[in-house]
């Protein structure tokens, strides 16, 4: 018997505005225990990773996202033999980014986004109004294309984890009392060159911001564990005005100019 088992798993892809940084902040929000764990934005997961909850639903309207959790999950064997065949080379990347991921099956999905999101510039996933990934080529040295200790361990952990590609509605109406939810949605944009909702092809706008405010009101009135996270604004702070809110400081990394990153203020909001 190896150490691998004992590895503790970790996010498997970059993912823009993910909450890795910001874990030793919102460990003292968590609460202390809960029943079953949702998270409908599920991205790169840092926030189930850490807490890893015994009973959870994870899920995104991105389905390769999902496929790729699911594949970890299912097939991580036939995944790793997959990812160990991709090259950190330009040329490679483009014949790569350029397949058809509908033609494809969903192992080699799988292996794609992960290779794709490992070489990409800025680990930055995007996609355009056709559904298809448009970052250019990382040109990173030695990108660990194949974590294969890390996709093991992160197989595990999803090993009793029902995963679902789903509008966050739809999953959201399993939480019963006492189930904590966690949101993490494609935050509103502060300004108008920090729009970045690419995730999927379809925008996350105000209406969106309001129907998962909704949302977040009916999961308080179930007695559900709410906590959200989004951008410091004036029209999130009036949404959820009826909530506990907390600011709190994140690097921003996304931005191509190394000048536009830094801090910035995000808001925790909590109905407890």
């Amino acid at each position: 018997m190896t150490g691998t088992a004992e590895i503790r798993p970790g996010p498997l892809l970059k993912w823009a505005g993910g909450k890795a940084q910001l874990l030793s902040t919102f460990h003292k929000y968590f609460p202390k225990s809960f029943n079953r764990y949702f998270e409908p934005f599920l991205g790169g997961g840092a926030v189930f990773f850490h807490l890893m909850p015994e009973r959870a639903t994870l899920s995104d309207l991105n389905q390769e996202l999902i496929n790729c959790y699911q594949v970890v999950r299912d097939d991580v064997d036939r995944l790793i033999e997959l990812l160990k065949r991709h090259t950190n080379d330009k040329a490679h990347y483009y014949r790569v980014r350029a397949w058809n991921s509908h033609q494809l099956t969903p192992v080699e999905q799988a292996a794609r986004l992960i290779f794709l999101n490992k070489t990409c510039f800025n680990g930055l996933y995007r996609v355009n109004s056709l559904g298809q990934f448009n970052v250019p080529f990382g040109r990173y040295k030695n990108p660990k294309i194949c974590d294969e200790q890390n996709l093991r361990a992160v197989s595990r952990a999803l090993s009793s984890v029902d995963l679902k590609s789903s509008r966050f509605e739809d999953v959201l109406r399993q939480a019963r009392r006492g189930d904590f939810v966690y949101l993490d949605p494609p935050y509103q944009p502060i300004s108008p060159t920090s729009n970045f909702t690419g995730y999927t092809k379809d925008a996350f706008d105000f209406a969106d911001q309001e129907r998962l405010c909704k949302t977040a009101q009916a999961l308080n009135r179930r007695g559900c564990l709410l906590m959200l996270s989004n951008s410091d604004n004036e029209f999130i702070r009036e949404l959820y005005e009826d909530f506990n809110i907390v600011t709190v400081q994140a690097n921003r990394a996304i931005n191509c100019r190394a000048d536009r990153r830094g801090r910035i203020s995000e808001l925790l909001i909590m109905n407890y």
